[in-house]
């Protein structure tokens, strides 16, 4: 019947690494199936005990670094933040100069000014921002779409 305390084991560190992400517990769930195997292997509780260890230190030490690096790679870069307002069309709401302005970005009032020198936005002009520098929104003149001509007939 011991195998079953280590299924339950296994089970529960499980459940575990769903909320910690860190491939720790995972690891320790594969140590308890270890030690499951020993018990149904008729091992005594020294033998199943040295499986858990033995499985779970060679799964921290193998297993997880190649599981974390695998996971990094597939993760897409979360942008949170000031970091996700890069990039994102904000209205001019004040004349917009190197030397300040206003922009509505993102549903918020923010402080801006423009990138280069010579470019001043007036009012009602959309913008992108280059970047937030303090408690400045950095913009630039956001690229109008093409004009495409549909043939008539």
């Amino acid at each position: 019947m011991a195998w079953i305390l280590w299924l339950i084991g296994a089970i529960v560190a499980a459940i575990v690494e769903m909320f910690t992400l860190d491939f720790v517990f995972l690891m320790f769930a594969g140590g308890a199936l270890g030690g499951m195997i020993a018990a149904l292997a008729g091992g005594s509780v020294w033998v199943q005990m040295v499986a858990f260890g033995g499985v779970s230190l060679l799964l921290l030490f193998l297993v997880r670094p190649a599981a974390q690096a695998w996971m990094l790679k597939r993760t897409p870069e979360a942008r949170t933040n000031v970091r996700a307002l890069s990039g994102r069309i904000a209205e001019v709401l004040t004349e917009v100069t190197t030397r300040g302005g206003r922009v509505k970005l993102a549903g918020e009032v923010w402080s801006a000014r423009s990138s280069l020198p010579e470019e001043v936005f007036r009012e009602g002009q959309s913008v992108v921002v280059v970047e937030i520098d303090g408690a400045f929104a950095v913009v630039t003149r956001a690229e109008q779409p093409s004009q495409t001509e549909y043939p008539t007939f």
